[in-house]
């Protein structure tokens, strides 16, 4: 399946239905009076969030989403029907986004929940609405309104508690592969991955996270250099953000760059608990390896995990430490939910 997370979608909401104008005439009721019924209302366009999906692909084959109109009304008093909502499914993370004003009209995250994006149009009145002591056979009934029609930009965010950022070929893939039943590409060569990858880390029969892996970042990916700009988006929904450096090569340097890179894009994420993967310590020496460590801890105040995805080191600590950041980020948020200040 192809990863889209971005679309162009046309949304139009039905028209109500024109009321009626009619009189009742039966063998019985002879002064039976006006009788026209209401226009039903027109359907709705309503997103509705489905965790089984995890693209954007379906809206473009499908950019035109229109629901139905109302009924007008009938005589007898009858009321026209009402038109059917349109459900659409989306994925998890789905941003909607007015393009004419660029308004956020809804952030749909949690499954199942639902948002109406074009509000369908009103049923116009009927003349029966309209007699009065004065005015006993009213000519008079109200047309339907018009639905909400709008083109909207929808932008998909990968929901996941955990991120996984570093440079090309730094091992993201072969870690988050590790870590969950997640399969993304695996090749010995930068760019391997060019669409995000989202895996489940399961703790225990109580605690389980997602964890992201973000295609690999280089020196200007914020201005639309290599994959960063189209696929950084993804990390804004993360709560942790975990630094994979290639222990074998230039550690330092790859963590400013990378750092860098996710300040320009957003500066509120480096404000966000974070840690550092040092991979690849099978092909560096012990000794060395924990020496670049301890440079690293003293250098960013961040805490800092020797690991070999690979061959599945040093992972535990890892995982453990981001459960708790996790946790104590959870306990804070109910805290501040209870004593707002």
């Amino acid at each position: 399946m192809r990863f889209i997370d971005e679309a162009r979608v046309y949304v139009q909401a039905g028209k109500g239905g024109d009321g009626a104008i009619a009189f009742l005439r039966e063998k019985y009721r002879p002064f039976g009076g006006p009788a026209g019924g209401d226009g039903g209302r027109g359907g709705s366009v309503i997103f509705e969030v489905n965790e089984g999906m995890s693209t954007l692909l379906d809206f473009k084959y499908k950019p035109r989403l229109i629901a139905r109109d109302g009924e007008a009304g009938r005589g007898k008093q009858q009321y026209g029907h009402q038109g059917d909502d349109l459900v659409v499914r989306v994925p998890p993370g789905t941003m909607v986004i007015d393009e004419e004003t660029g308004d956020l009209i809804a952030d749909l995250v949690i499954p199942g929940e639902r948002a109406i994006i074009a509000q369908a149009g009103k049923g116009g009145l009927g003349n029966m609405h309209f007699v009065s002591s004065t005015r006993r056979a009213p000519r008079i009934a109200t047309p339907g309104t018009a639905g909400d029609q709008r083109w909207v930009r929808l932008e998909l965010r990968l929901v996941a508690e955990a991120g996984l950022v570093g440079l090309p070929n730094a091992g993201k893939s072969t870690l988050l592969a590790a870590l969950s039943a997640a399969r993304p590409k695996i090749a010995p060569y930068p760019f391997t991955t060019l669409t995000p990858n989202l895996g489940h880390v399961q703790i225990s029969d109580e605690e389980s996270f997602n964890i992201a892996d973000i295609p690999g970042l280089i020196e200007g990916a914020h201005t639309g250099h290599g994959l960063g700009i189209k696929f950084l988006r993804h990390i804004k929904r993360t709560r942790v953000l975990v630094y994979v450096l290639d222990l074998s090569a230039d550690p330092e340097g790859d963590f400013a760059t990378v750092k860098r890179e996710v300040e320009a894009f957003d500066p509120e994420m480096i404000e966000r608990p974070a840690l550092i993967a040092l991979n690849k310590a099978d092909l560096v020496a012990p000794e060395e390896a924990e020496r670049i460590a301890h440079l690293m801890r003293s250098h960013t105040g961040l805490e800092v995990f020797v690991i070999s995805a690979d061959q599945g080191t040093g992972l535990d600590p890892l995982v453990a430490t981001i459960a708790s950041k996790l946790r104590t980020q959870a306990a804070d948020q109910a805290l501040a939910a209870e004593c707002p200040s």
